[in-house]
């Protein structure tokens, strides 16, 4: 599972990802990619898939056909907006500045509504949610 957070400056997240048997591996969910940060959420193999669509231009026919099952989320963070993909091609516009996204979203939103940054928030998370943790990576648009 994950824990993603931007907190309008950092985007932070966890680096656990679990496989169906349990074991949980380590990896990394946000990456830079020309002037956009991304990060991916849910199923790794659709996540991944999605990421690499919109890095090849984002083209709405050659939306992954696995993605339409809604198992993944890409988000997308410039800097004047935030918008995700789940089951189709067309991005829901977030118009929060702060926002958080994954199984451990509540604590690090939680975090961020009191003062505390999206890194804390990825490190509050991952204390209290069994599914996050394994160390967390931050990214700046700067």
């Amino acid at each position: 599972m994950t824990v993603i957070a931007w907190d309008g400056q950092t985007l932070a997240a966890d680096r656990r990802a679990t496989a169906g048997s349990g074991i949980a591996r380590t990896v990394t969910k946000i990456q830079k990619h020309d002037d956009v940060l991304l990060a991916v959420t849910g199923n790794w193999d659709v996540a991944i898939e999605m990421r690499e669509w919109f890095r090849a231009g984002a083209v709405p026919a050659d939306f992954p056909a696995k993605a339409r099952e809604g198992d993944a989320t890409l988000i997308v963070i410039r800097r004047d907006s935030i918008v995700t993909f789940t089951a189709g091609p067309y991005p829901m516009p977030i118009e929060e500045q702060k926002a958080a996204w994954g199984s451990g979203r509540d604590y690090a939103e939680a975090t961020m509504y009191l003062g505390g940054t999206a890194e804390q928030g990825v490190a509050v998370a991952s204390h209290f949610q069994t599914d996050c943790g394994n160390g967390f990576d931050t990214l700046t648009l700067d």
